[in-house]
């Protein structure tokens, strides 16, 4: 019987790389984490975007953080009764820290003893790990949800631990203190100014200016240290105006999103409060609601904050030019005077230097009849449907 014949070669899988990197041509993405940025730039990039990294804070690395080793002692020589647990790598890091000092199993037989209360599921995995048991997770993932559950179980004359993940926490203890408990947050990583505040303020600028499609958030005191910045150099309320209109803001959280609410600023929250959860959600909507688009004779046009995109390909455009095009697009094929244009080009003087943007959009595009002349009248766009 003759050998069966090898079977033929699996065709290669469609290109979905490919695809995934369209998604986001021409985005222009700030991102202000400390920690973790190194994977939400490699993912934004991987998906065809440009990425502005500006840390608006940084973090203490734990083991050098005396202050940490310092609450740490004194949890354990006056143990609590009661400990909330706020984020997972927030316990994991203190356990780490701790351990390098040679306390953690000191503080882990501290915690063991002590009724343990979870912000949610991250921490609870984590305190599990540390083979120990919560009493309660909250269902919500905040920390007023479990203040509210230590209240209603009473804390008066209890000694209540808070292991607390940023800025936003100190305000929201005030009801363990106002029902008679002796409230002590441990601070699990400290917040520092940013490495680079030239940096920073250069995205205050691309956001007030909007220059930029989006900006992430990950942390609170994050958010607030771009508010801070944007204030001290008089641009806050451009700033707020623009995330309102042109730039998505996009929180990782509610927690995170709480100051730039505070701001009047409703920024993009993903359902599930995750960094993966945070790049699919704002490369959804990023990919589904750029500032323009507009189908014309040679292709689709998106219009970005620094790009357009012709039929899939990013196109190579000055400020000038680029603010002409979109102009071109919102008139979606109607004639657009000289005039119209002019007022397009700050610091412009006459209808010459429309003429010679026009003539450099037009070197930009692959084919210049995406353009038309209407002689005497103006300019317009090739669209499929004209009005």
């Amino acid at each position: 019987m003759p050998a069966e014949a090898p079977a033929p070669p699996t065709p290669p899988a469609p290109a979905a790389p490919a695809a995934a990197a369209a998604q986001l041509h021409g985005v222009v993405v700030g991102v202000t984490s400390d920690r973790r940025s190194d994977d939400m730039i490699a993912t934004f990039t991987r998906k065809g975007a440009r990425v502005v990294h500006a840390p608006t804070m940084r973090i203490v690395p734990l083991t050098e953080d005396e202050q940490l080793l310092a609450d740490t002692r004194d949890v354990i020589a006056d143990p609590p009764d009661d400990v909330l647990v706020t984020t997972g790598i927030g316990l994991r890091g203190w356990v780490e820290a701790a351990d390098a000092a040679g306390l953690a199993d000191d503080l882990l037989a501290t915690f063991s003893r002590a009724r343990l209360l979870a912000r949610g599921p991250k921490a609870t995995g984590v305190i599990r790990a540390n083979g120990l048991r919560e009493a309660w997770s909250a269902a919500s993932e905040q920390t007023a949800e479990a203040v509210s559950r230590l209240v209603e179980e009473g804390v008066a004359g209890r000694s209540v631990v808070v292991q607390l993940h940023g800025a936003a926490d100190e305000h929201q203890l005030a009801p363990l203190v106002a029902a008679g408990a002796r409230v002590r947050g441990v601070a699990v990583y400290r917040w520092l100014p940013p490495p680079d505040p030239e940096a920073v303020q250069r995205l205050v600028d691309l956001v007030a200016a909007r220059r930029l499609d989006a900006v992430t958030f990950t942390s609170a005191p994050g958010a607030v240290a771009l508010l801070d910045a944007a204030d001290a150099a008089g641009r806050r309320g451009d700033v707020v105006r623009a995330f309102a209109d042109g730039v998505v803001a996009c929180a990782v959280g509610d927690v995170t999103a709480e100051p730039l609410r505070a701001a009047g600023v409703e920024p993009l929250v993903p359902d599930r409060w995750r960094l993966g959860a945070l790049l699919r959600t704002l490369t959804e909507h990023l990919a589904a609601n750029p500032l323009d688009r507009v189908p014309t004779a040679h292709g689709e046009l998106v219009l970005r904050a620094q790009a357009a995109v012709l039929d899939g390909r990013v196109l190579d455009l000055a400020p000038g030019p680029l603010a002409v095009l979109r102009r071109l697009a919102r008139a979606r094929g109607a004639v657009v005077t000289r005039e119209e244009l002019l007022a397009e080009l700050p610091g412009a003087q006459d209808a010459h230097a429309v003429e010679v943007t026009v003539a450099r959009l037009r070197a930009g595009l692959p084919t210049g009849d995406l353009v038309r002349t209407l002689v005497k009248r103006g300019y317009r766009l090739d669209v499929l449907e004209g009005p």
